[in-house]
């Protein structure tokens, strides 16, 4: 960055000469009417070492898509200021009648991740609009779009990046036997969600099969797509 640097005032009563020439290619003309060069600028920074935009992703996948943990370590390993938001731990602020998802799902089950998601979205707009990016994670399905992915972009912004993280079938049954607590669910269930993200296949959103990856490399992986629409926004 140019630093501009101010001419010196002169005193009281000194009369400067007409503004030559020299005085336009950057020199500065002392009282007594001898120049003196500039300080040359100090060198901008490589492009590469820039910090990357601003930016909100919204990481999509069945449980035990290791959603978390990329999302995390994505933040964690960012250029620039990068907040993580995960849905599930907003859900979880609720302590006493907490809606517990193994129980099924209800009307009480609802009404709290309706609460979580716009909790998630408000803080979401805070943190951009202080200059920190972030990522929420959450299992939106492609069959509820109103209030999954389209109620996200109304508490986020038009802006909203959506990655979809989705492995096999049976790499997801093996993350998810690996959780605890409200994290884990019957395998059953595991295989519904799963099943029903199939339909984001045919959404023309980015999908990552991190079946084979480790969390470093599928981030990695996240980064690359995200790079890619930031220099090329799509019509998502």
């Amino acid at each position: 960055m140019q630093h501009a640097v101010g001419a010196p005032t002169p005193p009281r009563g000194t009369h400067l000469a007409p503004e030559s020439a020299a005085e336009t290619t950057g020199a500065l003309r002392l009282p007594a009417g001898g120049l003196v060069p500039l300080p040359a600028p100090p060198p901008m920074p490589p492009p590469h070492g820039a910090p990357p935009p601003t930016v909100a992703v919204l990481l999509i996948g069945p449980a035990g898509a290791g959603k978390t943990s990329v999302a995390r370590y994505w933040a964690d390993t960012r250029r620039g200021p990068t907040a993580h938001i995960s849905l599930d731990d907003v859900r979880e602020f609720v302590r006493a009648g907490f809606a517990d998802p193994r129980a099924g799902w209800t009307d009480q089950s609802e009404a709290q991740y309706r609460l979580a998601r716009r909790t998630c979205g408000f803080a979401a707009r805070n943190y951009l609009a202080n200059g920190i990016s972030c990522i929420l994670d959450d299992a939106v399905f492609p069959d509820r779009p109103v209030v999954g992915l389209g109620g996200w972009k109304r508490h986020v912004g038009p802006g909203l990046l959506p990655v979809i993280l989705l492995p096999g079938l049976e790499a997801v049954l093996a993350r998810n036997a690996m959780r605890h607590g409200t994290r884990r669910l019957a395998d059953e269930e595991v295989a519904r969600i799963h099943g029903r993200m199939a339909g984001w296949y045919s959404s023309g959103l980015p999908i990552l099969d991190n079946t084979h990856y480790d969390v470093a490399t599928t981030a990695r992986m996240l980064d690359d797509v995200v790079t890619r629409a930031l220099t090329h926004p799509p019509s998502w």
